[in-house]
């Protein structure tokens, strides 16, 4: 005797060898010899053989229509040899009763299972959503299929929108079938997303990928301003009686300081800084400030910057030379000898009559030409005088502001040139950071935020300082020591066009000055809430920056079709290039001290990835001492 069994959800035939009554040693197809409960007998059969009976059955039931079976089928549960009886209109056979049961059981659909070769029909209703489903799965597999071939000749789904796109490279959706598609295709073609998306044409660029992931994770409405009332522009503040001036880079327009120098009679100046005061041009609660709040911080990258304010708004209060604009001054009573004796804060209107940039200024105003004091130029005297001070403020910290050996990098990129890599020509320029101009910037700054520090704190009102202690550096609404600069207290005030921090401490500033309700009161959680915000934001944005120079880097690499190249060692495997400040790691260097000068080949890079792969070739010479701080930087 044969019997079929149902086992592990498969159907198996096999030959009786014994029958206990509540088992069978029972040998299958294949040879096997296994104990089968009776319960799990479907059909005793006597003939065909076993494996006849299992392809003739799987043969015939491939020839049932299924819907027509769910037609002829009763409602009640039923087995499947009544329900073949009635089919064939005859007790079935062995074959006939197997094909019906194999039938049923490949149509869940159709007919459900209730366990033991019975079934029961399916309800219109559910069968017909099932079905449905059906076709909706049969429609997306052809569409998978579709665009993946779309995608894998290079061409561009219709599905595939800028904002499908940008999810499906930033933040995929596995259960979305542009993303199987896309997952597909990149198995076919071996690209990565982004690489085949870049040859279909959905990014312009390897820079469009880079920019539009930040765009995506931080500005997802866009970088456009919503509506927002006009700032008032305060009238009736008193004019000041200086020429004030102020020092940036050629491609800054939100100039938030300036600068005077006014000689005292009897001796002495009384020197101005002056910050750009746009807190007096919209309150804290303001649709202003809720746009600033949002973005916390101008976002600067090479060759582009995203504004905290609009474009209207920093016109209005920037210091733009030939106009008067509301300003917080902070005024130095400096005597001959460069002693400050007082210091007085101050609400005005400062006339700008000089914008100074950093590419006219610096050549004729540096250690060489200050050492000779030959050569004349505009604003000399001013700019020696402030120089002076600073580098008295500076002993009187006891902190140098910057590092002689560290160098500054600067990224211009030219948009109207169109390279092989995309848009954008890039340019990088470096150069040792405390020249006697950025000392002037940086003593007069730290003086101004140390001295509006200890004002809030001496009134009683908080505001947002930068505090430095143990080597760590953290932001808090108590005023607290920062070591590294060497101050008792400071808070950030003298960026208030660009960053939300110094908006907030210009408010609470002019409200001591005012003698007026501060926007923040002692305790505030918004201030807070604002601070950790801030925090988080801006340190986002300034990983974003950290990210796209090192792309630039290596566009430039790839602009001026280096192949050699030399490098300076950090640690073990790790190294900085010379005339970028790109860091890499060259698997094959060979163990060298830390600042050793060395030439590598460059053998590929990667514009997606960021990366680029080099190859030791030769150490030039060990480490310099000179340098030494320079490369640890």
């Amino acid at each position: 005797m044969f019997v079929l069994f149902d086992e592990d959800g498969g159907f198996k035939a096999g030959t009786v060898l014994a029958d206990n009554d509540t088992s069978l040693q029972v040998e299958n197809t294949h040879g096997r010899r296994i104990k089968l409960k009776r319960a799990n007998v479907l059909l005793e059969f006597r003939a065909p053989l076993p494996a006849d009976l299992l392809a003739r059955a799987g043969e015939a039931a491939n020839g049932f229509e299924t819907d027509f079976l769910w037609g002829v089928c009763g409602d009640e549960e039923f087995s499947f040899t009544d329900f073949a009886a009635d089919y064939y209109g005859h007790a079935p056979d062995a074959v006939e009763a197997a094909a019906m049961l194999f039938a049923l059981h490949a149509a869940p659909m159709w007919f459900h299972r209730k366990g033991k070769g019975r079934f029961r029909k399916a309800p219109e209703d559910i069968l017909n959503a099932a079905k449905a489903g059906m076709e909706k799965k049969r429609l997306q597999a052809e569409a998978i299929s579709r665009m993946c071939a779309d995608l894998t000749a290079r061409r561009l789904p219709a599905e595939f929108s800028q904002s499908v796109v940008a999810h499906l490279l930033y933040r995929p959706d596995r259960n979305r079938i542009e993303t199987k598609a896309l997952e597909a295709a990149c198995v076919e073609t071996g690209l990565s997303a982004a690489n085949l998306l870049l040859e279909c044409g959905a990014l312009s660029s390897s820079y469009d990928f880079h920019y539009r992931r930040f765009l995506f994770e931080q500005f997802p409405e866009g970088t456009g301003f919503p509506p927002f009332n006009p700032p008032c522009v305060p009238e009736g503040l008193p004019l000041a009686a200086v020429a004030a001036f102020s020092i940036d880079d050629a491609a800054t327009t939100e100039i938030d300081d300036a600068f005077s120098v006014t000689p005292k009679p009897g001796g002495g100046w009384k020197v101005g800084i002056h910050i750009a005061a746009p807190a007096l041009g919209f309150e804290r609660g303001s649709s202003l400030d809720a746009v600033a709040r949002r973005r916390l911080s101008t976002v600067y990258m090479p060759g582009d910057k995203i504004t905290m304010l609009p474009d209207d708004v920093v016109s209005a209060f920037t210091l733009s030379v030939g106009s008067a604009r509301p300003a917080v001054s902070l005024y130095l009573d400096v005597r001959a000898d460069l002693t400050i004796t007082g210091h007085e804060s101050r609400i005005e209107c400062v006339p700008v009559v000089a914008n100074l940039r950093h590419h006219d200024i610096e050549p004729v105003f540096n250690e060489t030409t200050l050492a000779q004091d030959d050569l004349d130029f505009p604003w000399k005297k001013e700019l020696t005088l402030l120089w002076e001070l600073a580098t008295v403020l500076e002993a009187g910290r006891g902190k140098p502001s910057a590092n002689a050996h560290q160098m500054d990098y600067s990224f211009s990129v030219d948009w109207d040139q169109i390279t092989p890599d995309g848009p954008g020509a890039v340019a990088i320029s470096k150069r040792s950071r405390g020249s006697p101009m950025d000392k002037l910037v940086a003593e007069l700054m730290i003086f101004a935020n140390a001295t509006w520090g200890r004002l809030l704190d001496e009134a009683g009102i908080p505001g947002l300082y930068r505090v430095q202690g143990g080597g760590k550096v953290r932001m808090s609404t108590v005023a607290a020591p920062h070591e590294g600069l060497g101050v008792e207290c400071y808070a950030w005030s003298s960026s208030p066009l660009r960053r939300y921090v110094d908006l907030v401490n210009q408010w609470q500033i002019i409200a001591v000055l005012n003698q007026t309700p501060p926007a923040f009161a002692p305790k505030s959680t918004e201030l807070m809430e604002a601070l950790r915000d801030f925090e988080l934001t801006y340190a986002e944005y300034s990983e974003f920056q950290r990210r796209l120079e090192r792309y630039w880097c290596v566009r430039w690499l790839r602009q001026h079709e280096i192949r050699t190249t030399e490098a300076y060692v950090l640690r073990d495997n790790l190294v900085r290039f010379s005339d970028i400040p790109f860091i890499l790691k060259v698997p094959s260097l060979p163990p060298q001290l830390p600042g050793s000068r060395i030439s590598l080949t460059v053998k590929g890079s990667d514009l997606i990835d960021v990366e680029v792969h080099a190859r030791y070739l030769a150490t030039l010479a060990e480490p310099d001492p000179a340098v030494q701080e320079e490369v640890e930087y």
